[in-house]
């Protein structure tokens, strides 16, 4: 088995005090205010009081299910993200088989929504990445499920493997 990309989850702004740092940790780095401010291009300016983040971006929350593999050759992990306003889902893959496979990303929502992503799967044996386009999140983080679904070529293609991102991590013995 293959380790892949993880994304890492966070539950602050990068540079945001947590209250367990020392007396001689840096302070957190924020962007100057009022006449020494600088605007960049394509970027809007923060209201007034707002730390700036100095191009780090807002951290993303992850929650994902766990890595799996099929005998058939096809190993994946499935994630909800979320990202100040947005959520979609996003899938780490390996396809061993040699064999162009169909795939289908789907991120569930509150109140029935779905939004669904075809994923090209090529035959070069390297690690890639899906995702759904992001859409605004309503309700809670937990509100979102993703699956992906990695099926034969073609409409009779039997399914290889079944990846969410709420499945339970099984324990080893």
């Amino acid at each position: 088995m293959i380790a892949l990309p993880l994304a890492v989850s966070s539950t602050g702004q990068v540079g945001e005090a947590t209250g367990t740092a020392g007396k001689d940790a840096p302070a957190p780095v924020h962007a100057p205010e009022g006449d020494d401010a600088r605007t960049v291009p394509g970027i809007p300016a923060a209201p007034a009081g707002t730390p700036r983040l100095l191009g780090l971006g807002l951290a993303t929350a992850a929650r994902c299910g766990p890595e799996l593999s099929s005998p058939d050759g096809i190993e994946a992990q499935t994630c909800v993200l979320t990202q100040g306003e947005d959520t979609w889902a996003r899938t780490y893959y390996r396809n061993t088989t040699g064999e162009a496979v169909d795939s289908v990303l789907s991120l569930m929502g509150p109140a029935g929504r779905t939004v669904q992503t075809h994923c090209a799967t090529g035959t070069d044996d390297e690690p890639a990445t899906c995702e759904t386009p992001r859409e605004r999140t309503r309700g809670g983080p937990d509100a979102y499920t993703a699956v992906t679904e990695f099926a034969g070529h073609g409409a009779d293609g039997p399914l290889l493997l079944r990846s969410g991102s709420n499945s339970e991590q099984q324990s080893g013995s």
